[in-house]
């Protein structure tokens, strides 16, 4: 998934109000980002962090720009916008390039189910039994090489955990995909001193039949796309 428009580089001065980052642009101008990541960004929001903005001209939005990347300035990405990779999963659904994931032909994004949620996809095909996927940015890291979810409480997070069990339970196929969106991580586990509920749910959810899937990405300035498996500890 390429970014549609060229990202430009800032410092940032502060983040507030989850959504929201005042940045320094390279010409000393000072400006505020849309932030689209409701976690606590632990350890990536630290006051004058490099970061890379996408610039728009879009009249309906009162932000001209959005925080996409961090940059950890030794060769390492983590990209900060939680919507990115569901996009990034789209396109690589679609082009057929999960093998695990390939013999689907038919994928509908936003589905509504369980109690008044929308799944991220829904998967089906010919002879197979429909998939509902749940899709989670990964983005926290405290120790080297170890991505960890999630970075804040998440009751939402939890309810689609026990929302996918009941798939399992309806005769579906579910799955939990965690996408790690650092390129400085090649293992993941759950941050269950975080989030206990989180990790009671994970285990329910994955005992029932829930399928945990664990890839990284490929990330750069120019653009986000699946990388290879990624290590599951949980």
């Amino acid at each position: 998934m390429r970014f549609q428009t060229p990202l430009i580089p800032a410092r940032l001065i502060r983040r507030y109000k989850r959504f929201l980052a005042d940045m320094r642009l390279e010409d000393g101008r000072e400006i505020t980002a849309h932030c689209a990541n409701p976690g606590s960004m632990m350890g990536l929001a630290e006051p004058g962090v490099k970061c890379w903005l996408e610039p728009n001209d879009d009249p309906k939005k009162k932000l001209k720009y959005g925080w996409r990347l961090v940059d950890h300035e030794n060769g390492h990405f983590t990209g900060v916008d939680t919507s990115l990779p569901n996009r990034a999963l789209r396109e690589a659904l679609e082009a057929g390039e999960v093998a695990k994931l390939a013999q689907y032909t038919d994928i509908r994004p936003e589905v509504k189910y369980g109690t008044g949620s929308r799944v991220d996809f829904l998967l089906s095909g010919a002879g197979l039994p429909d998939l509902y996927l749940e899709v989670k940015s990964v983005t926290l890291s405290r120790s080297p090489g170890l991505a960890e979810f999630p970075d804040s409480v998440t009751v939402r997070g939890t309810r689609h955990l026990r929302e996918l069990q009941a798939m399992i339970g309806e005769g579906h196929r579910a799955m939990m995909l965690y996408l790690v969106q650092r390129t400085d991580c090649t293992r993941f586990a759950l941050a269950r001193d975080i989030d206990p509920a989180y990790g009671v749910a994970f285990d329910a959810a994955r005992a029932a039949g829930v399928e945990i899937m664990c890839l990284g990405t490929s990330i750069s300035p120019r653009e986000i796309r699946l990388a290879g498996a990624v290590e599951c500890l949980a």
